[in-house]
């Protein structure tokens, strides 16, 4: 038997096998500590994250009883600063997307017109862990360290260096930094020179297709995973764009949501003149001129693993868990939650690195059901705004750990009036990452029959018309909360770095 492994690189490292029909044949996670600090850091260390991977790996070779393996795949976490040196040593902790230490640079960027210039050339809105902003932000405070960096290698480039010993990116990773999205042509200097940053295009890699020609297993990694030398290992594309594929959602058109450490909302589109949204993030695929226009609130699973742990909930179970939710009923009885936890604030549909979590609402009638049920309306309204804000009509692909909840597939549902498809096998990104893969390794000549081969089945959530009212009762409340608060998120941020 033949299996194909796609590795996905966050803040969970997997590795998974899949048989080239589909199924899951082998799997193995590891967990990497991300490190916060008291002005918005978020980092990791980098050869925790390669050993991580090489320790996947390892475990899923065992696992194969001597099945040969196609090829590898691999897809990780985007933005962030991830640096090496000349030869291929990391220059300190990669700061990663959740990094929010480059807040007050962000709003000067914006003051003073670079936030525009960044956005007509790479389609994106400025956001604290973007890399131009934080690498500029880690200039000026690490001078000496950041001197050393040769390459900017995102979290699968790093991955793919230390399993080949080659440095490149694809389309999608290059998109966060200066490609031009326009026409995907390649980095502009331009845009480079317009930030002075002209030098940091020295640190940018080859862009390559994310389904490009694959690279050899180098020995080295041969040696460290148990993993045949000369192992096909593919390009591979950033972990919000990767999951399309193992969707099966490649055709301009095709819509879909994830919802992991992060939300998204992604349609595919023609070109980047047809983006519904200048407040939205663009990616180039390496299709001609085709680009994701998505969103990405920073408004995942966070929050339910925070609210877990602030219940004294830790030792129960998901399911047990939405039990006690939906006792409260929608509307969590008019608590309203603003799922903005993460340090680096807020990105879509809005740009606010001062973004606060907080709740509204209680009363002493309160009860813990009220509270627990608001966190997983809060997250559900983030995806809704996104959804609206691009025009989303069709049903909605979900996909990602958070939506394994059946009460957020049945909340983002009725608060849209949209029907939900979830598709039934985990790990989409890692699947993905394996029909990219497949690609690289001359299996299938185009993503589309790759996608097919390893196809999954789905189940469907459709809206009850009964919450709908409600619902958008509750929606529109928890917008004009938001709008309320705001003013005061600045202070409440420079409060919490006063008292750290």
């Amino acid at each position: 038997m033949e299996v194909i492994i796609g590795v996905d690189g966050t803040t969970a490292v997997k590795a998974v096998a899949f048989t080239l029909d589909g199924e899951i044949y082998a799997t193995h996670h590891e967990s990497v500590p991300v490190n916060y600090g008291p002005s918005g850091e978020a980092e990791q260390d980098m050869n925790l994250i390669w050993q991580a991977v090489a320790d996947c790996l390892s475990s899923v070779v065992k696992q194969l009883d001597g099945h040969d393996i196609v090829g590898i795949g691999l897809t990780g976490q985007g933005d962030g600063v991830w640096l090496v040196d000349e030869v291929g040593e990391p220059v300190r902790p990669a700061a990663n997307w959740m990094d929010g230490r480059a807040g007050d640079r962000v709003a000067a960027w914006t003051a003073d017109g670079k936030d525009a210039k960044v956005l007509e050339v790479t389609g994106t809105s400025l956001f604290s862990g973007l890399f131009p902003v934080l690498l500029e932000e880690l200039r000026e405070n690490e001078p000496d360290v950041i001197a050393r960096a040769a390459t900017q290698l995102y979290c699968k480039d790093w991955l793919r260096f230390k399993l080949t010993g080659e440095r490149a990116t694809d389309y999608s990773e290059a998109s966060r930094t200066f490609l031009d999205v326009r026409d995907a042509s390649g980095y502009s200097e331009q845009l480079a020179a317009s930030l002075n940053m002209t030098d940091a295009l020295a640190l940018l890699p080859e862009v390559r297709h994310p389904a490009g020609k694959a690279s050899p297993l180098s020995a080295e990694a041969s040696e460290l995973t148990g993993i045949p030398e000369g192992t096909p290992v593919g390009v591979g594309q950033i972990d919000v764009a990767v999951t399309g594929a193992g969707l099966g959602m490649v055709e301009n058109g095709n819509t879909w949501l994830i919802l992991g450490t992060t939300g998204f909302v992604g349609t595919l589109l023609p070109s980047v003149s047809e983006r519904k949204s200048d407040l939205s993030m663009v990616l180039a695929t390496g299709n001609d001129a085709q680009v994701l226009e998505f969103m990405a609130p920073m408004t995942g699973t966070p929050n339910l693993d925070w609210i877990k742990k602030m219940l004294g909930l830790e030792e129960a179970n998901w399911g047990d868990i939405e039990t006690v939710a939906r006792k409260a009923g929608p509307g969590s009885h008019g608590v309203v939650y603003l799922p903005y936890a993460s340090p680096g604030g807020e990105r879509a549909p809005f740009l606010d690195p001062h973004a606060s979590a907080s709740w509204q609402g209680m009363s002493l009638t309160t009860e813990r059901e009220d509270i627990l049920r608001s966190v997983y309306e809060g997250v559900a309204f983030s995806l809704v705004e996104c959804i609206e804000t691009l025009e989303v009509q069709d049903d909605l692909l979900v996909s990602g750990g958070g939506f394994r909840s059946d009460l957020l597939c049945e909340i983002l549902a009725d608060a849209t009036g949209l029907t939900v498809v979830r598709q039934d096998a985990p790990e989409a990104g890692a699947r993905g990452a394996a029909v990219l893969g497949l690609v690289s390794a001359d299996r299938y000549d185009t993503v589309e029959e790759a996608a097919r081969a390893l196809g999954a089945t789905t189940e469907t959530f459709e809206p009850n018309a009964e919450n709908r009212d409600i619902y958008r009762a509750a929606y529109d409340l928890f917008l004009e909360t938001r709008a309320a608060l705001r003013p005061v998120w600045p202070d409440m941020r420079n409060l919490r770095k006063q008292t750290n």
